[in-house]
């Protein structure tokens, strides 16, 4: 969550000051780079942060329409489900990071591509962290209460 507050703080930070810097005629152009990598992790870790929170990707309805070993086996499959988007996420993020992401670079900065690329595997292995803290805790106490 702080991760994710300071992403968005950053991201509305930067585009206030190149908004400023563009109407005195003095455009700091390396702002919008600043400005694209707060809003992408922004996006990551509030994806994380959502998931964590169960207030996204979630079957609510059916889920608290059943109880006991139904329920069960209906939560734990849906974050089965989620787990296995997020590891595809830390391996396809990674293999996209390490494999074009050094060899093309973002204008003025010269910085590899990798630096922004690498907020999808960071995404994919909180979200797997998160999803199986969940499962753990579902587990021992149940879910009819975790919603």
């Amino acid at each position: 969550m702080v991760l994710c507050g300071f992403a968005i703080t950053g991201f509305t930070v930067t585009v206030t000051c190149d908004i400023v810097t563009r109407m005195l005629s003095r455009p700091w152009l390396w702002l919008q780079e600043v400005t694209m990598t707060f809003f992408i992790y922004g996006i990551f870790f509030g994806t994380a942060a959502a998931t964590r929170r169960n207030d996204h990707l979630y079957l609510a309805a059916i889920a608290e329409s059943l109880h006991g070993r139904k329920r069960l086996m209906l939560e734990i499959f849906a974050r089965l489900v989620v787990l296995g988007v997020a590891l595809c996420f830390v391996w396809f993020g990674t293999l996209n990071t390490l494999d074009g992401g050094f060899k093309s670079l973002r204008m003025p900065s010269m910085t590899p591509l990798a630096s922004l690329y690498v907020a999808i595997p960071l995404c994919g292995l909180l979200i797997a962290l998160f999803t199986l803290e969940q499962i753990v805790n579902g587990w021992k106490n149940g879910f009819e209460d975790a919603t």
